[in-house]
């Protein structure tokens, strides 16, 4: 390599062994720049090189030259490497792998070479604009996939942030249409819940005894009936075992209940069902199992570290509903397990009962079920309420 230099030792010109032109370097705010002349001779190539220094000093004087700085790729390396170790335990495996899909399909490939500085409020609202005309289905993503990818960009702008990468946090909220269409969940009205069940029952009483396609067909119908009367989460309903269950005689009416330790996304809590969940809990308890369903193994008396439900009912359940064309509400969205938690909240305050109460039972709060719940239904709304008069006076004149 030939290297010659200008104005003091200032500005270096080179010439790579493999190419025809010249190219000069320089250091500015710590910071190598080189580029290219586009010129074979030398004379002319140091005259480039010195109207190039000259015009990035002045650059520099005006401050339009920016130093090096991170850029938002290695911002969400530091912040994938810090998230997996510094939350393990407290987030789902599932949960850190959607941060780094996100990464991977969407923000990288957009934001990976930008400077951490350079991404503001208007750079956000160009990604907007861009996943919702680029969408590889040509259908524009749906608003909460959107939501999620925010939370994933955010958190990685925070990581520069905190490292002192960048000088502030830009915002990102969303400038029009910050209010989302409040949608009700899906759920099923009590004739709806009763061709349920009634199905499952049927389906299982036509299944020859004894066999494995009839003790799951039974398990789906008692899944149903718990779920609905305990207003369990599918989670909590996967991880309960038969020690964490147990037949209490209520105070206030006199009936059995259950009174059920649940474990899931709320930590640990407490949960008493109505009286219709005991028999369905008995038919689970007394009902023989097997390890596994291998030819010559035998029944098995239940422990009290078994799951009430050791399988998965996720595909016969939606075989259930295609069957009785229940998948679908009214609204269009679809049901699942899910779903049974949401009618148990709304058959109880349809009967009246207390909404702090419901939510100290379900493990959710007062603003979570006025929100997506009691909005629908008729029976919140009490007429010696809202349909009160004030007594009319009468009026003496003169």
């Amino acid at each position: 390599m030939t290297i010659h230099t200008i104005l003091g030792g200032k500005v270096r010109v080179y010439k790579r062994e493999n190419s025809q032109y010249w190219y000069c370097a320089a250091r500015f705010k710590g910071r190598n720049i080189k580029t290219s002349t586009k010129e074979d001779s030398l004379a002319r190539a140091k005259d480039y090189a010195e109207d190039w220094y000259l015009g990035m000093r002045g650059k520099q004087v005006n401050g339009e030259l920016k130093p090096k700085e991170k850029t938002f790729g290695q911002a969400a390396a530091k912040f994938i490497e810090e998230y997996e170790i510094l939350t393990e335990g407290t987030r789902s495996p599932k949960w850190v792998q959607g941060h780094k899909d996100r990464l991977r399909l969407h923000l990288l490939p957009f934001f990976g070479d930008i400077g951490l500085s350079r991404i503001n409020a208007g750079t956000l609202m160009d990604y907007r604009v861009h996943r919702k005309k680029t969408s590889p289905t040509g259908k524009p993503p749906a608003h909460n996939t959107v939501h999620n990818e925010i939370v994933t960009l955010r958190q990685v702008l925070k990581t520069g942030l905190r490292h002192g990468w960048m000088p502030y946090l830009p915002d990102l909220s969303m400038p029009y249409g910050t209010k989302t269409k409040v949608t009700t969940r899906a759920w099923f009205s009590h004739a709806e819940y009763k061709q349920l069940y009634e199905t499952t029952r049927r389906r299982a009483q036509e299944l020859k005894e004894g066999t494995r396609d009839r003790w799951h067909a039974e398990q789906l119908h008692d899944y149903v009936l718990l779920m609905a009367n305990t207003g369990l989460r599918p989670d909590e309903v996967k991880l309960l075992q038969f020690r964490d269950v147990e037949i209490v005689k209520d105070e206030w009416s006199g009936d059995l209940i259950l009174e059920i330790r649940v474990r899931g996304k709320r930590g640990e809590g407490w949960c008493k069902s109505m009286p219709n969940a005991v028999h369905p809990f008995e038919r689970l308890r007394d009902r023989q199992r097997k390890l596994t369903w291998r030819e010559g193994e035998d029944w098995h008396e239940t422990r009290p570290e078994d799951l009430l439900f050791p399988s998965d009912h996720k595909k016969a359940f939606n075989s259930v509903l295609a069957e009785c064309d229940l998948k679908l509400d009214r609204e269009g969205k679809r049901r699942t397990a899910y779903s049974l938690r949401h009618s148990y909240i709304c058959f109880r305050l349809m009967e009246g009962a207390d909404i702090y109460q419901i939510a100290k039972n379900c493990r959710t709060s007062v603003e979570m079920i006025e929100k997506f719940y009691a909005s629908h239904i008729r029976t919140a709304i009490r007429t010696e309420g809202v349909n009160r008069l004030a007594p009319r006076r009468r009026v003496e004149r003169p």
